[in-house]
C-alpha cells in the first residue's frame, strides 16, 4: 500500500495540489501498479474533499475504487460520512496501539475506547464500507503494553476486518524487535491479515521491513522517495528491491517505472532525491572511479542484481579527478567520438584538473574540452548569441531580450517571465516558433556552487534537457547563475543541431 499522497504529503512544507495528487494517482495505479493507495485523511479541510473527490471518480471509471484507501477516525459517523461523500468505499480507521495512547491522549479505558471503535465499524459495515484497522502506536504498546494489544486484537478480530495494520509510528524498532513483534502477530492470530508500516527515525525502515517480510507480514506501506513526517516513511523504491532481491517474492508493482515516479514526486513535492538515493538518486548508477569503468569493460566485474533498465536508469561514467581513461573512453563512446592516445592523455589531464578545483563535467561537456585542448574544430557553433539585455524592477515582471544568429541569419525577440531565465527561454521560444522548431524540454534546472567554492566563485548551472527519448545534461558556468544557465541552454541548442564533429 502506498501513502505518499496521505502520509507522504505530512512532510513539512509539502502541500499537494488537486491536480499533482490525481496524476500521482493516476502513475502509482496504472504505471506502478500498487495494490493499495491511501490518498487522505477524512476531514482535513474542503480542498482534500475535492480532490478525493476527483481520484474516486477516476478510479471507479478504471476499476481501481476498491484499491482506493482513507483514513478516518474514531468519531461515530462522521469520518464514514466524509469517505462515502468523497465516493470511496474503504476507510483505514485509526485506533489506538498502546495502551499510554488511549490513557493519556483519550483519557479512556481500553473498553470505552472499543465500544467507540465498534460503533464507527458497524456503521461502516452497514453502508458497504470496507473497514481496515490501523493500531497507532503498535510499535510502543507491543514494548510496554503487550496485553493491550492482543487485549485489542482478540475483541476486533470479531469485527470484519480486511487488514491490520501494524505502525511504528515514531520509528522506535530496531530489526530485532520488529521481526519479533510481527512473529508474535502472526503466530498468535495466523488467520488475520497483518501491514506493516515503517517509518525512518533511525535509518532502520528499510531493515525493518526485511525482518517483518521473514516474520510473514505480506503488506507493507511506503512513500514515493521516503517522503512522510520527521525523517520520513520506507522508500517505496527500496522495498521493491528488498522484496524480489532478498526473498525472490513475486509482487505486482512494475519496477521499471520506479525512476518516472519518484521524478514526478520529486517535482511536485519540490523536495529534492539525495544523489546517494538507492536506486533513485542521480549517482547511483554512475561508475566514478576508472578503476570500476575498466572492470565493467572486462566481464562486468562491478555490477551487481540492482541493475538500472530494471528501474528506468541507465549506467553512466562520471568525469573528474578520478575518472582515468576507461571512463572518459565510455562517454566518448556514446558521442561517437574517438581520440588517438596521445589526444587521450591531453582529455583525461584537462578533466583531471577541473576535478582538483571541485569543477562538475558532464557528458555533453566532452567537444568542448576537446576543441579547447587540443585547438581542434570539435564543436562548429551554428546558433550564436549576439547580444541580450535582462533586466527585473520592483513590481514588474523580469524582461528579456535577445538576438541571436541561426545558420547566420540574425533573430531578436522580447518577452517578459516569471525570472530573468524565465523571460530569455520565452523570447528563445518565440525565435524558434517563427520558423517552426520545438524547443527540447526542460527537465531539471539546478544551480549551485561547487563543493568548497566561495560565495564570489564561478556558479554553476546544471540542466537536464529531453532531446527525443534521451535524457542530456549541459552546464554552464559563469559569476552570475542566469548567465550560467544562458551557457547552459546554448550547449544544448548547439547539441540539438547535431554540431559535434572531430
Amino acid at each position: 500500500m502506498d501513502t505518499t499522497l496521505r502520509d507522504g504529503e505530512q512532510t513539512s512544507g509539502v502541500n499537494f495540489t488537486y491536480d499533482e495528487k490525481l496524476s500521482m494517482a493516476k502513475l502509482l495505479l496504472e504505471d506502478l501498479k500498487v495494490d493499495y493507495l491511501e490518498v487522505a485523511s477524512a476531514r482535513v479541510s474542503e480542498g482534500e474533499l475535492q480532490a478525493v473527490k476527483r481520484i474516486a471518480s477516476y478510479a471507479k471509471d478504471h476499476g481501481f475504487i476498491d484499491k482506493v484507501e482513507v483514513l478516518g477516525f474514531v468519531d461515530g459517523k462522521t469520518s464514514v460520512d466524509w469517505i462515502l461523500g468523497a465516493g470511496c468505499k474503504v476507510l483505514n480507521l485509526l485506533t489506538k496501539g498502546s495502551l499510554q495512547h488511549v490513557t493519556h491522549q483519550l483519557r479512556k479505558t481500553p473498553e470505552q475506547h472499543l465500544d467507540d471503535i465498534f460503533e464507527v465499524i458497524d456503521y461502516a459495515v452497514s453502508l458497504d464500507v470496507k473497514v481496515n484497522v490501523y493500531l497507532e502506536d503498535w510499535s510502543n504498546g507491543m514494548r510496554n503494553s503487550p496485553e493491550y494489544v492482543f487485549s485489542m486484537i482478540d475483541k476486533l478480530q470479531e469485527k470484519p476486518i480486511g487488514r491490520f495494520m501494524l505502525p511504528d509510528t515514531l520509528g522506535i524498532l530496531n530489526p530485532d524487535e520488529t521481526y519479533a513483534f510481527c512473529k508474535q502477530m502472526r503466530d498468535t492470530y495466523p488467520d488475520l491479515m497483518f501491514d506493516f508500516h515503517a517509518h525512518n527515525d533511525y535509518d532502520l525502515a528499510t531493515a525493518n521491513v526485511y525482518a517483518a517480510l521473514k516474520a510473514g507480514i505480506s503488506c507493507l506501506h511506503t512513500t514515493v522517495n521516503g517522503l512522510g513526517e520527521r525523517a520520513g516513511n520506507v522508500p517505496l523504491s527500496s522495498v521493491i528491491a528488498v522484496v524480489k532481491d532478498h526473498f525472490g517474492f513475486k509482487m505486482s508493482v512494475d519496477e521499471s517505472k520506479v525512476n518516472l515516479v519518484s521524478k514526478m514526486v520529486e517535482s511536485f513535492s519540490g523536495i529534492r532525491i539525495p544523489p546517494n538515493k538507492p536506486l533513485i538518486g542521480e549517482n547511483v548508477f554512475t561508475q566514478t572511479s576508472g578503476i570500476h569503468a575498466d572492470g565493467d569493460n572486462k566481464k562486468n566485474l562491478y555490477f551487481n542484481d540492482l541493475l538500472p533498465e530494471r528501474f528506468g536508469r541507465k549506467r553512466s561514467y562520471a568525469l573528474g579527478k578520478t575518472s582515468g581513461k576507461a571512463n572518459i573512453a565510455k562517454n566518448l563512446e556514446d558521442l561517437g567520438i574517438e581520440l588517438d592516445a596521445e589526444s587521450m592523455q591531453k582529455v583525461t589531464k584537462k578533466i583531471i584538473e577541473l576535478g582538483d578545483k571541485k569543477e562538475m563535467v558532464t557528458q555533453e561537456d566532452l567537444p568542448y574540452i576537446i576543441s579547447d585542448v587540443l585547438r581542434s574544430n570539435a564543436i562548429e557553433e551554428k546558433i550564436q548569441i549576439l547580444n541580450y539585455s535582462l533586466s527585473t524592477a520592483k513590481g514588474l515582471r523580469p524582461v528579456a531580450t535577445l538576438r541571436i544568429m541561426i545558420d547566420g541569419k540574425e533573430f531578436e525577440e522580447t518577452s517578459v517571465g516569471d525570472g530573468q531565465y524565465d523571460a530569455f527561454m520565452r523570447a528563445l521560444k518565440k525565435i524558434y516558433k517563427g520558423f517552426k522548431r520545438d524547443l527540447p524540454r526542460l527537465l531539471d534546472y539546478h544551480v549551485s556552487i561547487p563543493p568548497g567554492g566561495k560565495t564570489d566563485a564561478l556558479v554553476q548551472a546544471v540542466i537536464t534537457w529531453q532531446i527525443g527519448k534521451k535524457e542530456v545534461r549541459t552546464r554552464g558556468l559563469d559569476s552570475d547563475q542566469t548567465v550560467a544557465a544562458i551557457i547552459a541552454t546554448m550547449k544544448m541548442l548547439n547539441i540539438v543541431e547535431g554540431t559535434h564533429h572531430v
